[in-house]
């Protein structure tokens, strides 16, 4: 595979001189063409077959192709087929990349909010939860998706500075928690959600409906 050559930004106008884009702090989105922190955008590679591979990790080698973390971007990158126009190589996109990408991010939340739980970084219910807002430790609140907007009301309600996201179904919020349903997840301030925060903000591009405050 080749390997990866910096974008020009506003900062650094000139020839591309950065031999690897994962050392890069923002990168130019193939689509519209904007420069933006990574954390908003997703990495494709191309894998030795030809194929159009996600990279949401940002780990494997080769050229990055970066894209919007929004389902249009990805669906307009893959009609057009822009990757190959990008990596300068034959490239073949998958039917259905834009509904495995949208159901690798929310993997990687579910994983993410599993590891907190466990770490202790994370509770939920709706007792605990206020609890968490009531002591000031809460940093990040998640709230199921498919809960009802009046339980929601009522933990965000008292929470006015906390970030909020809603991007996760109760079921998918369950599944971190070892339970068929979590409908109010809290977040103790700290790395577990500055880096969740992220996370489900890429994957709130793919569910347009499901962004909170």
């Amino acid at each position: 595979m080749q390997t990866d050559a910096a974008i020009e930004t506003p900062a650094t106008r000139g020839p591309e001189t950065e031999p690897d884009d994962r050392k890069a702090t923002v990168r130019r989105c193939v689509v519209t063409r904007a420069v933006r922190p990574k954390a908003e955008l997703l990495r494709f590679v191309i894998g030795p077959d030809g194929t159009v591979v996600p990279d949401l990790a940002g780990t494997l080698p080769g050229r990055g192709v970066w894209v919007s973390a929004r389902r249009e971007a990805l669906e307009k990158a893959c009609k057009a087929n822009m990757f190959a126009r990008s990596a300068k190589v034959a490239a073949r996109v998958p039917e259905d990349l834009t509904l495995r990408v949208e159901s690798m991010l929310a993997r990687r939340c579910i994983e993410l909010l599993g590891l907190a739980r466990r770490a202790g970084q994370a509770v939920s219910g709706y007792e605990k939860v206020r609890d968490w807002i009531a002591r000031d430790r809460a940093g990040l609140l998640i709230e199921a998706a498919d809960g009802s907007a009046d339980g929601r009301g009522k933990v965000t309600g008292a929470a006015r500075a906390t970030p909020v996201l809603c991007c996760l179904t109760a079921e998918e919020l369950g599944a971190a928690f070892g339970r068929d349903r979590a409908v109010h997840v809290a977040l103790a301030a700290g790395g577990f959600a500055r880096r969740l925060h992220d996370e489900m903000r890429r994957l709130a591009g793919f569910r347009r409906d499901s962004e909170g405050k």
